[in-house]
């Protein structure tokens, strides 16, 4: 990602240093923390079970993760045919906030990274509103799991590539729900796995 990119570019700046040894150490371990995200199938395969008769979904998450939950909400769109959208999480109050209440369920994405607090924020104000909210935060984050009425725990990892690990409880999801409505995940309908041109 560009933002890697930027990071490492700097890698001859004594101040950067660190930065990118961590950067480059989390690129390392991807792909065992990946293992361990998905072995939190059952998890989200349960999650599915609470979802899958529900009409919307909403996935709210901000910096890096703001792209997590635009992707997570298309694929959910794609495959499993249940409106969703992924709304940044500092816009709440600017409309999205009138349609959360106790019956609409919300994915939020607060992880610990530059954008916590303002994510911490979002995650009360859907509370208020009796919202029964489904987070995706660190697997030692006790604060935002006893806030929620579930949550996904994921591990550890330096904050640019947060969003890697947090895509795939959401396609696991999108994928989860698709079955249970007895879709074939396989073969979406109106969807152009090609694009051509004249």
């Amino acid at each position: 990602s560009s933002g890697i990119n930027a990071e490492y570019g700097g890698r001859d700046r004594i101040s950067k240093k660190k930065r990118c040894a961590d950067i480059i150490q989390g690129l390392k371990d991807l792909p065992e923390l990946v293992r361990s995200v998905l072995k939190l199938d059952d998890e989200i395969l349960a999650l599915a079970k609470d979802l899958h008769s529900e009409k919307s979904l909403l996935l709210m998450g901000r910096g890096y993760n703001y792209a997590t939950c635009l992707e997570g909400a298309l694929k959910v769109k794609e495959v499993s045919y249940m409106h969703s959208e992924g709304i940044l999480s500092g816009e709440l109050k600017h409309g999205p906030l009138a349609l959360v209440d106790e019956n609409m369920p919300c994915v939020l994405v607060v992880l610990k990274d530059q954008t916590y607090s303002k994510c911490h924020n979002a995650l009360q104000q859907v509370i208020a509103r009796h919202c029964r909210p489904i987070t995706i935060c660190e697997e030692d984050d006790e604060e935002v799991k006893g806030m929620s009425f579930r949550s996904i725990g994921l591990p550890p990892v330096v904050d640019c590539l947060k969003c890697i690990l947090a895509i795939i409880p959401l396609q696991l999801l999108s994928f989860h729900l698709a079955v249970l409505r007895g879709l074939d995940v396989d073969c979406p309908r109106n969807l152009a796995k090609s694009v051509t041109t004249e």
